[in-house]
């Protein structure tokens, strides 16, 4: 029914709907023919309940068009009777068309996802009626409703215990493993819910793990298993990775003294050192120990071998890391040593060992300058150098450090998979650093001192805020809004302190981590062109078409995402939703949000801690934090 009459103008379909709804009451009255509401809305062709929306709003602008003279009368707190016996026949009809939505005694009933969000729409409908006549109405517990509303907690408690019942024996396996594997296949809650449904009604007295051990073997529940433990770094301390020659340096420098004329001069030795043979193959020698220092041995090894090495290992040293040292390592990666382990530099502080256990003490007694010392001293630290790299070494098979450094031909295999393992290296230092950065971040350690302040959690040492705060912003805004939320509702295991909250904040932070692997990983795949996600944008694009407004669109997409139980999936439409409500007038996003963040809450088949992730995603795609 496009058109009301012959040429005249376009109406749509749902305020066609409504304005026939709205005279129906007034042409039974005059006793006139007239069709049944449901011949309206299947002739017209729109939702039931988009179609008494608008029945609502066309009776309220009728009031205002027909109103009398004078000052309009008060609106009447008291709800329509009328309303609550149409919201009953709405959610009857549903209970109707989908047997088991609702289900259970009058003391303790249960409820699908499909029917929560069913109320969850209508109560955007019923706006009349408050939420104690809406819940009378529709049958539901008030605290249960309100729960639904504000997005809480599963209204259903535990399931009721049978009070003195003695489980039976274990006798017959077979058959109980049937009766398990068969009522899984249809079961539709969660696992927890599972297992009280065997041990009750079934009567099989196997505890979750057992249940949860066969369903993983039988293939229909995959276990999750704990992650392995990382390796303990002490036992690993004698331990330091070398590839072929040339593949790493390491430098350091050391001061050593000349004395003339009874006066002492203080130089430093800057030498490098291959860490795979331990040949030394450059040096300088200047006043002190600056970059200029660096630079220069690393030129000198150059010369020496012909060659750059794929990374150059350098302790923490300021002047060791400035922007001439970077410039004259070029495309070499550069690595800073490890703190708290001596291992790093071990191959250099050797060769300084020993040459202060073979070098004898340099006096010269003459009243020649500073040069001639300085030269004396090059003269000596080269005839050692040059000696030490030729010296034949017993444990190598009689071979000399320059025999192995030049004979070590390592294959292009070897070459890359150097060259991943210490880019891989240097990539975890980086990230070390910028950790140690965050947690000096000025905003992040006054929020955390506010908040263990205010609820008087115990750190003295700061240890536990030092590693909150090396996690993003808003996973640790997340974590405290749980904590804060679990102690105000007496949820808290008991005996728990801060240590506590850094494992809720180390938890959100690794899902959110998950949720933007999943993201990037969409948006790589769709750059790459993936047929394969082409449908789930053309499915965006049909509900983009066909939804009424806004709001209905992110119903639709909170559905799509709730529905599917991959992280990919829900990703993009998570994406959707904020796409749909960032155009939005700013004033508008709260309540939007809100509502997606209900039907997010109501949908109870997916676990409690993906729905909160689910939310922080959303919320911090709507209102980034900058």
């Amino acid at each position: 029914m496009p058109h009301l009459s012959c040429g005249g103008p376009a109406v749509p379909p749902s305020f066609a709907a409504g304005l026939l709804l709205a005279s129906l009451p007034l042409l039974a009255f005059l006793d006139l023919p007239h069709p049944t509401a449901t011949a309206v809305i299947d002739a017209v062709g729109v939702s039931r309940s988009r179609a008494y929306e608008v029945k609502a709003s066309v009776e309220v602008a009728m009031t205002d068009l027909v109103r009398p003279p004078g000052r309009p009368p008060a609106p009447a707190i008291e709800s329509s009777p009328d309303a609550g016996a149409a919201l009953s026949r709405e959610l009857l009809r549903y209970v109707m068309s989908q047997p088991g939505s609702v289900h259970g005694g009058t003391d303790r009933r249960r409820y699908s996802d499909g029917f929560r969000l069913f109320v969850l729409d209508l109560w955007e409908q019923y706006k009349a009626l408050d939420l104690a006549s809406f819940a009378e109405a529709a049958e539901i517990p008030p605290g249960t409703l309100r729960d639904w509303l504000r997005g809480g907690r599963d209204a259903v408690a535990n399931l009721e215990r049978v009070n003195g019942a003695a489980l039976p024996t274990d006798k017959a396996k077979g058959p109980r493993i049937e009766s398990i594997l068969a009522a899984f296949k249809t079961w539709k809650g969660a696992f927890k819910d599972f297992c009280d449904h065997v041990q009750l009604h079934l009567r099989i007295p196997w505890g979750r793990t057992t249940i949860g051990r066969l369903l993983d073997v039988h293939g229909l529940r995959k276990q999750n298993r704990r992650r392995g433990r990382r390796p303990d770094e002490k036992a690993l301390r004698d331990s330091f990775d070398t590839f072929f020659a040339g593949a790493q340096w390491s430098a350091d420098g050391s001061s050593l003294s000349v004395t003339i004329d009874g006066q002492t001069f203080i130089f430093n030795l800057e030498l490098n050192v291959d860490t795979h043979t331990g040949a030394l193959v450059g040096m300088s020698l200047r006043d002190s120990e600056d970059g200029a220092a660096v630079a220069e041995a690393f030129a000198d090894s150059v010369a020496t071998t012909g060659a750059s090495p794929i990374a150059q290992l350098l302790d923490n040293r300021f002047s060791n890391h400035t922007d001439e040292v970077i410039e004259a390592l070029g495309d070499t990666i550069k690595i800073r040593r490890t703190q708290g382990r001596p291992q790093n530099g071990a191959h250099v502080e050797g060769a300084f060992g020993l040459f202060h256990q073979m070098a004898p003490d340099i006096v010269l007694d003459t009243s020649d300058e500073r040069e001639l010392a300085r030269q004396a001293l090059l003269l000596v630290v080269l005839s050692w150098a040059r000696t030490l790299n030729h010296r034949p070494q017993v444990d190598k098979d009689g071979r000399s450090r320059v025999r192995r450094y030049t004979e070590d031909s390592p294959t292009p295999e070897e070459i890359e998979a150097a060259r991943a393992h210490l880019e891989e290296l240097h990539r975890k230092q980086e990230k070390a650093r910028l950790t140690r950065q965050a947690r000096l971040d000025p905003v992040r350690r006054e929020i955390l001192d506010q908040f263990f302040e205010r609820l008087d959690l115990l750190d003295p040492d700061g240890n536990i805020r030092d590693a909150i705060a090396g996690f993003p912003l808003d996973s640790i805004l997340a974590g405290l809004a749980i904590f804060e939320a679990k102690l105000e509702r007496g949820t808290l295991p008991d005996g728990v302190d801060a240590r506590y909250l850094l494992g809720i904040v180390r938890r959100i932070a690794n899902e959110d981590e998950g949720i933007l692997f999943a993201e990037k990983l969409w948006q790589a795949r769709r750059t790459a062109g993936d047929l394969v996600l082409l449908r789930l944008d053309e499915q965006r694009e049909e509900h983009e078409e066909d939804a009424l407004d806004p709001m209905d669109l992110v119903r639709r997409f909170i559905d799509l995402a709730m529905a599917t139980d991959r992280t990919l999936d829900r990703a993009f439409w998570l994406r959707a939703v904020a796409d749909t409500i960032e155009p939005e007038p700013t004033e508008q996003h709260r309540a939007m949000f809100l509502v997606a963040a209900r039907r997010i809450h109501a949908t109870h088949r997916v676990p409690t801690k993906q729905r909160n992730a689910a939310t922080r995603r959303l919320v911090a795609m709507i209102r980034p934090i900058a």
